[in-house]
């Protein structure tokens, strides 16, 4: 039981395979015989949507790919059918150029059914189907996506397919987008009737009209039957007349193609040009872009330069400034000297020891002040200048500390307070008067 099982099995899958090898076959034969028929058609009229051959022929590459199309798996896990258009819009997106997103966005069109045959007659008129085709048939893992195991579309047959529809770029289409082809109701149907052909042979004949003959029939002999290939001299002539206008016609087709390529090879050598400008183009912006910023860096680097700079001449000029200002001001040492001396000087004038007279002005007092700096001064005594000294002092007295302090006084902000003050209680004179007092007068 178990041999006969698996007999069974092995001779069903046999059947299997042959039907589809067999069913492969016969379509992309009748698809051979289809597009010859197309371009012989074409050779005497225009081909549109009323031609016989263009239906046959489009509903035979409808069927060639739908052949183990996979269905759709819904979300309830049943299978809905599936058209060949959701597989040729997927495949074929990455074409530049096609007309995929205007075949979707047809309005008349609303199944996906019709959809693909309209992709069928744009890709006719377009001259491109075999590139269509191609395209698609590259995209191998699309392909195994949309096709079960022994479809046309996996098998070999595929090439011979491609190959095939590249003949129906010479043909000249006329379609309307909007007639009855493109209802998606009802399935493509191919009629196999005009690629039928019966060949008798010569022997076959002969051995039937002797079977024919041996029963006595007469009116049947050979000898009554003439060739049945001989013709007049008008069906030759029509015959050479129609040789004649298809050359005439291939002629024109031949001259429309090849005006058709010296334009494609214009557009090209205009596309390569332009491809040449841009680069061109694109390597002088960037040479450009490039100089700009070393410019841009190099002024980044002068900028920081000069501030660098600014900040030392800052940091200078602060340190300048401090200086001088310290310099310009006396010391706290020097503040409380002065002040010992005009407290001194208070306190001699307190005691009545200096004579009122001889503080006639500010001047004086300055005077006498600088004169008794210079008496205590050890650098100016050895300069020579003591009989200049002697000049302005009176009875040879030695000057007093207080002299010192005095001379001090004249060089701060607390002297010439103290001044004010005394200028204020009368013993001192005018700071506004000049300074020239001849020196001290002791009472």
């Amino acid at each position: 039981m178990a041999s006969l099982s698996l007999g069974l099995s092995l001779s069903r899958k046999k059947n299997i395979s042959r039907n589809a090898a067999v069913e492969r076959k016969n379509l992309i034969t009748v698809c051979r015989f289809s597009v010859k028929t197309l371009i012989d058609r074409s050779c005497f009229e225009t081909i549109d949507d009323s031609a016989p051959e263009f239906v046959n022929f489009a509903s035979i590459l409808e069927q060639i790919l739908s052949h183990r199309l996979k269905g759709q798996i819904t979300w309830f896990g049943y299978e809905s059918p599936r058209s060949f258009w959701d597989y040729i819009r997927v495949a074929c997106s990455k074409v530049p150029h096609s007309c995929i997103c205007s075949i979707e966005n047809m309005e008349n069109v609303s199944s996906s059914r019709a959809k693909g045959r309209a992709w069928i007659r744009v890709a006719l008129m377009e001259k491109r189907l075999s590139e269509y085709v191609t395209a698609a048939l590259r995209d191998f893992k699309t392909t195994r996506r949309f096709y079960d195991d022994g479809a046309i579309v996996l098998g070999e047959e595929a090439n011979m397919l491609a190959g095939m529809l590249l003949g129906l770029n010479a043909i000249d289409f006329s379609f309307c987008l909007k007639g009855e082809g493109l209802d998606g109701s009802f399935p493509a149907v191919i009629d196999y009737t005009p690629y039928l052909k019966f060949t008798q042979s010569i022997s076959s004949d002969e051995e039937e009209l002797r079977t024919l003959g041996s029963s006595g029939s007469e009116s049947s002999t050979p000898e009554n039957i003439g060739p049945p290939f001989i013709m007049d001299e008008n069906s030759w002539y029509n015959k050479c007349k129609r040789v004649e206008q298809k050359y005439r016609l291939a002629l024109e087709q031949k001259g429309y193609l090849e005006e058709l390529v010296r334009l494609r090879e214009a557009q090209l050598s205009d596309s390569v040009s332009q491809n040449k400008l841009l680069l061109q183009r694109i390597e002088r912006t960037e040479l450009n872009h490039k100089l700009e910023k070393e410019q841009l860096e190099y002024i980044i680097v002068e900028l920081q330069d000069q501030l660098t700079v600014l900040k030392n001449n800052d940091l200078r000029s602060r340190q300048e400034l401090t200086t001088h200002l310290t310099n310009q001001w006396p010391s706290p040492g020097a503040l409380d000297v002065n002040a010992v001396a005009l407290e001194t000087l208070l306190y001699q004038k307190h005691n009545e020891r200096w004579d009122e007279k001889s503080f006639h002005s500010l001047g004086q007092l300055s005077a006498d002040a600088s004169l008794s700096q210079i008496s205590f001064d050890p650098g100016q005594s050895q300069d020579g200048n003591g009989k200049h000294e002697g000049s302005h002092l009176t009875r040879g007295k030695e000057d007093t500390p207080s002299l010192l302090g005095l001379c001090g006084s004249l060089t701060s902000v607390a002297s010439y307070k103290s001044l004010t003050s005394l200028k204020s209680s009368e013993y001192l004179a005018s700071p506004t008067t000049e300074m020239t007092s001849p020196g001290l007068t002791p009472s």
